[in-house]
């Protein structure tokens, strides 16, 4: 899972990021509003914006996601005790609000709880989350019917999320040591990409497949 934390203090913003990444998040960390901005369609699953940052403000920043991703969490860390602020953050679609100076622990669980953090589901996109216990791709919270080739590819891709998937590699897993074609293979991404979302599949050529989660 893919977060965006703005925090223009450099000591936080590493403490923030190092304990994130120890949490297995993959996180991309800004300490100027503008880049922040700029970055905010990259495929986040969760943005920590600081409110009183350099060029445009967390606020601003807010307004931007609420835009173009109404569902995806956004966290708000902030030393400012302006009330108005805060109402208006929670106004414009922030999901909640953590008063600086607080414990890093905090800021991991409101994560884990706001993006529904388990270890069995894999969430695609807002709509889609594959849970791996069961085997089983669910869109809107209604369970999708997948055959055996199908519900084995994806479990592939989940566990190579952004990795190179070979023919090679499809064939070993998905047909389980039988071999098989090339068109085979292209034949069976086709139908379980009408069961994804557009684009979470992307074709590498004469080699494989990459795989994208939000």
């Amino acid at each position: 899972m893919k977060i965006l934390l703005l925090e223009d203090n450099k000591r936080l913003n590493r403490i923030i990021t190092k304990r994130l990444i120890l949490e297995d998040f993959e996180v991309d960390s800004f300490f100027d509003g503008q880049k922040a901005f700029e970055a905010v369609g990259n495929g986040y699953s969760c943005y920590i914006l600081d409110i009183n940052v350099p060029n445009i403000d967390g606020v601003e920043i807010l307004k931007n996601i609420r835009e173009y991703f109404p569902n995806v969490p956004v966290i708000i860390i902030s030393s400012t005790v302006e009330l108005e602020m805060i109402k208006d953050a929670y106004d414009i679609g922030c999901d909640d609000y953590i008063k600086k100076p607080f414990f890093i622990d905090e800021l991991i669980i409101k994560i884990k709880k706001l993006c529904n953090i388990d270890k069995n589901i894999i969430k695609i996109d807002e709509h889609f989350y594959y849970d791996i216990k069961e085997h089983s791709l669910y869109k809107d919270g209604k369970k999708l019917e997948l055959s055996k080739k199908e519900k084995l590819l994806l479990e592939l891709f989940v566990s190579y999320n952004g990795k190179l998937v070979t023919y090679e590699r499809i064939e070993s897993f998905v047909w389980e040591g039988e071999l098989t074609t090339i068109d085979s293979i292209r034949a069976l991404v086709k139908r379980v990409r009408k069961k994804l979302p557009k684009n979470c599949i992307k074709t590498e050529i004469n080699q494989g497949y990459r795989f994208f989660v939000i």
